[in-house]
């Protein structure tokens, strides 16, 4: 038995591998630098993992998702191998010693996004560590041409000179050739070897429906199909809505968005995996590191914003090869308004400007000026101020933070922490003549453990909540007592935080990414077009066009989707119907 089937077998219990990665792997360990496109659901994560366990020494890891790396870091954990992650890091202590930890101690991973990598101390220590593998995660986000750019991969290229011993692997999932290419000359890879697998799923079909009663539809697919399924959603009130909907129809769901806490994400999240809840109804926050083998239905409610997207959403479905289906629900107005929305919403350089400049006014940075404190920022209050277009504006504050000029962190609740200063004896006497407030000071003791010995967050909208109170009550009474030192009370009107990356230069800031600006926005709507044009497109297989897309031209029509049905071209798979 080979030495990767053996590490396979005993840290994730697997007797053999999938398609391509054991050549993925021998290629590593023979100091090749590799280029690894894999389907979603592929296993790209193994294929660094492995040889990083073989080898001598650390793997770092670049990756653009704080909350994928922590996943990454929790399982290799579970399983006894050491690993860390450089993230949401205060104090500059605390880096130096994770860092001091991974050059003398005896790590084998260490996750950091490209961000990272451009610190001075993260460059010098990494100098110092005896680094024998280098793998970029997510590596499409390297390219302009790709659905994810982001500027700071453009200077992962560093780490040639940092670890100058260490070999690269580069890993995604969707990526077209031109793409690949970029990929390939941004990292100044040395001769890599592809591995790209084909995108064609034998068992998937694709589907785009015309349909003006959506939810009818929904309801209709769901019932047709009692297996697993993902429904995604445009915004993060829908998906509250679309779960009632579908709960109120018999249909048991849950719902996901970025705005949820990580608590009420990981319950819906473990309710969906363990099939008590066959629904999860989600916006695209939900996905990456997502791996449900049942997914039988994959229903797109909008018009995704790239065929990337589209393609690797869809591809949650089947992954345990069975038959299984993706559907894009397309409403007669969609498309117009879609494409409507996109011009209207993406920002242009002059609304950049705006943005940073009343952001510098908002928090009173002088011109020249480097603020490295963190701001509260309320970005409701902000925009409300200004009288900014809400889904503009954080749009453009997406686009400052990719381009280095800010961090914009959202909380999305208040923040809020109590800890009890007083004996148990004493809070009675106090809480004795004021109903109300003993009512709110007995909810919190019962939700909240250890509260008398150590400062604990607590969710004040929660309290609230279950008292039908408002949150503001609550406030005011936690206010009072901190005041007579009976409670060490800290709430924030604050949903996000900034800071800022560079000194205040205003509109000299932003001319300097000014024609990477203009020419993502001119991407972002050719790939929007795509879209449409792969909607409106039915005269040629769906799978076919997707895979066209991609590179791929001399395929065949699935014989399943709304096309070719409607062609009557002789199907090759079929998906069970109940309708």
């Amino acid at each position: 038995m080979s030495l990767p089937l053996q590490i396979l077998e005993r840290y994730w219990k697997h007797t053999k591998f999938r398609p391509q990665q054991q050549e993925i792997i021998e290629a590593v360990l023979n100091h090749q630098d590799c280029i690894a496109l894999l389907p979603t659901g592929g296993g790209k994560s193994i294929c660094f993992q492995i040889p990083a366990l073989i080898n001598d020494g650390i793997c770092v890891v670049i990756s653009p998702l704080i909350a994928l790396m922590q996943d990454q870091v929790q399982s290799l954990t579970e399983k006894g191998i050491k690993a860390i992650a450089l993230t949401n890091l205060d104090h500059s202590k605390d880096l130096e010693r994770i860092l001091d930890n991974c050059t003398f101690g005896d790590y084998k991973f260490l996750y950091l996004s490209p961000e990272r990598l451009q610190n001075k101390l993260v460059q010098e220590r990494l100098k110092l560590m005896n680094i024998r593998l280098v793998a970029v995660d997510e590596a499409h986000c390297i390219s302009q041409w790709g659905h994810d750019f982001r500027p700071a991969y453009r200077s992962i290229n560093i780490v040639r000179t940092l670890c100058p011993n260490a070999t690269t692997i580069a890993l995604t999932a969707t990526a077209t050739n031109q793409v690949l290419k970029d990929i390939e000359q941004q990292l100044e890879l040395q001769q890599p070897k592809l591995f790209k697998h084909s995108f064609f799923r034998k068992n998937l079909t694709y589907k785009t429906l015309l349909f003006e009663d959506k939810n009818f539809k929904i309801k209709s697919l769901l019932k047709a199909n009692k297996e697993s399924a993902l429904v995604y959603v445009g915004s993060r009130l829908a998906t509250q809505q679309m779960s009632n909907m579908l709960n109120k129809n018999g249909c048991s769901s849950g719902y996901y968005h970025g705005g949820m806490s990580n608590k009420e994400k990981d319950s819906q999240y473990k309710q969906w995996m363990a099939n008590d809840t066959k629904v999860m109804v989600a916006t695209n926050a939900f996905g990456m590191g997502i791996d449900k083998a049942d997914v039988s239905t994959v229903i797109h409610t909008h018009i995704p914003e790239s065929l990337e997207h589209y393609f690797q959403e869809a591809g949650r479905a089947g992954r345990n090869q069975k038959p299984a289906q993706a559907v894009l629900l397309v409403g007669p107005n969609d498309i117009q308004s879609t494409r409507n929305w996109h011009i209207n919403q993406i920002p242009n350089v002059d609304y950049l400007k705006l943005i940073y400049k009343k952001l510098c006014i908002y928090f009173q940075i002088a011109y020249g000026e480097l603020s490295e404190e963190k701001h509260g920022f309320n970005f409701n209050s902000f925009c409300n101020l200004y009288s900014l277009p809400k889904r503009k504006t954080y749009n453009g504050l997406k686009v400052l933070e990719r381009h280095g000029l800010i961090v914009f962190e959202e909380y999305f609740k208040k923040r809020a922490s109590i800890l009890f200063l007083v004996s148990h004896k004493s809070l009675s006497t106090v809480l004795a003549h004021d109903d109300q407030l003993r009512l709110i000071v007995t909810t919190i003791l019962r939700t909240y453990e250890g509260i008398h010995s150590q400062e604990t967050a607590i969710d004040i909208e929660k309290i609230a909540k279950i008292l039908h109170i408002e949150s503001s009550v609550i406030i005011n009474h936690l206010n009072v007592l901190d005041a007579k030192e009976i409670v060490k009370f800290k709430s924030t009107n604050t949903d996000a935080q900034i800071t800022f990356g560079q000194p205040r230069e205003d509109d000299k800031a932003i001319n300097r990414i000014s024609k990477e600006v203009k020419t993502q926005n001119k991407i972002k709507l050719r790939k929007i077009q795509a879209v449409i044009d792969y909607i409106e497109n039915n005269s040629i297989c769906k799978s076919q066009q997707l895979l066209k897309y991609f590179g791929e031209t001399q395929s065949k029509a699935c014989g399943n989707c709304n096309v070719c049905l409607e062609n009557n071209t002789q199907p090759r798979t079929t998906f069970k119907k109940k309708m």
